[in-house]
């Protein structure tokens, strides 16, 4: 997502209004722990608003998972970790069923993923077989096991971390697993005058671990979500800017530094994510403005280069970059 870290634009009135002021406040209590990195946090609230996931990548020390500690503390949402690493099982995820010797009967125990924003951390250095017990819950949103379909809370959400640098001891996530994620938000290094207030912080006293200490408080809740996903389903998207949402789509097709383009999945998220985005910004429409903003941080996990293209130092962003250029905007 192109970094547009305050919402603008014509205020509706109506019901949803206070879910919108609710959802809004939350990016300035995650700020009260975490400087700068405001897109990541605007993009974190639009998967939540659009029901979808989110991977975040970038080095390590950007706060990573401390911005995903900030948002649950920022939301009155039961929130669980996970550190995903080479041993762990599909059933330390999804849960599992164990013998109780006194009934002589196998109950169900249910894993971390039964909960509403499920943080796994370094999700590339656990084997695929554990990614893949995930793909279940992050499309169905029910977990199987023996046979029996189980429901997860709702609202549900999987924020994952990675590390863009570091290979050895990692599994790539497949495209299949890559593809069930709304979202990829990439961390940047923060510029030096965010740093410096980074270290101001820690040299006042700031402690990561106590975020309550730091002022973050729960300023939205569930119900507030669902109010502001129903007003997002409601948002009006005219013709026009559905044909922008399909000929970007079909641009990256025919790139010629792209293997693989974005898919009919692709461009439906793109649709949701850019109708998060527009009623978050306080409009009940969308605008081609909205469908560019997220188009990156929407579709740039979605595709991959031709090796000659990386041989070349051509990224994925400036490939879309170049397609968001190539294809006529709708007035």
């Amino acid at each position: 997502m192109t970094d547009q870290p305050t919402p603008t634009g014509e205020r509706t009135d109506g019901p949803d209004d206070e879910a919108r002021s609710a959802l809004q406040a939350v990016r300035a209590e995650v700020a009260k722990a975490v400087v700068g990195q405001d897109a990541a946090v605007t993009g974190l609230v639009i998967a939540l608003l659009a029901r979808g996931h989110v991977l975040l990548e970038g080095v390590p020390g950007v706060a990573k998972t401390l911005l995903v500690r900030a948002l649950s503390a920022a939301l009155d949402l039961q929130t669980t970790r996970v550190q995903f690493t080479p041993d762990l099982m599909p059933g330390d995820v999804t849960g599992s069923l164990v013998y109780d010797a006194r009934t002589a009967e196998f109950s169900f125990r249910e894993g971390p993923v039964f909960t509403n924003l499920l943080l796994a951390d370094e999700i590339n250095r656990t084997p695929p077989k554990t990614q893949a017990s995930l793909l279940e819950a992050m499309q169905e949103r029910q977990v199987s096991v023996d046979g029996r379909p189980r429901p997860l809370p709702d609202p549900f959400m999987v924020c994952a971390t990675q590390n863009p640098v570091e290979y050895e001891g990692t599994y790539p996530l497949p495209e299949a697993q890559l593809d069930r994620f709304l979202l990829k938000l990439t961390m940047p290094l923060p510029p030096r005058e965010d740093e410096v207030q980074v270290l101001q912080r820690h040299a006042a006293g700031f402690d990561p671990s106590d975020l309550a200490a730091a002022g973050v408080r729960p300023v939205a809740g569930a119900h507030h979500l669902a109010a502001g996903a129903a007003a997002v389903r409601r948002l009006h998207v005219a013709p026009d800017v559905l044909g922008y949402v399909v000929d970007l789509a079909r641009a990256t097709r025919t790139s010629p530094s792209l293997s693989l383009g974005v898919s009919p999945r692709g461009a439906t998220a793109l649709l949701a994510t850019s109708r998060a985005w527009a009623w978050l910004s306080g409009r009940d429409y969308v605008s081609p403005d909205d469908v560019k903003a997220l188009a990156s941080a929407t579709l740039r996990h979605r595709v991959s280069l031709r090796p000659e293209a990386e041989l070349e130092g051509v990224t994925v962003d400036s490939v879309l970059d170049g397609v968001l250029a190539s294809v006529p905007v709708p007035r």
